[in-house]
């Protein structure tokens, strides 16, 4: 698997993040056949990268309620 430079892209805030500056993670929407996705305390971190349509399954299915909570 070749690496993947993220030092340029655009990082933004996850509307599901909470207000206060905890469990805040960062998404970009830069690449299209991936989507980046960063601990935003740690930027400087790792980042995790999904495929496109396989973040927006998990997108979908938290905004359906799909995945009990912890």
């Amino acid at each position: 698997m070749r690496a993947i430079d993220l030092s340029n892209i655009t990082w933004r805030k996850s509307t599901y993040s909470n207000s206060d500056g905890g469990n805040c993670i960062e998404v970009s929407d830069d690449l299209p056949a991936l989507t980046p996705v960063r601990d935003s305390k740690n930027p400087h971190g790792p980042a995790l990268t999904f495929e496109a349509s396989t973040w927006s399954s998990f997108v979908n299915a938290v905004k359906d309620g799909q995945l009990p909570g912890a």
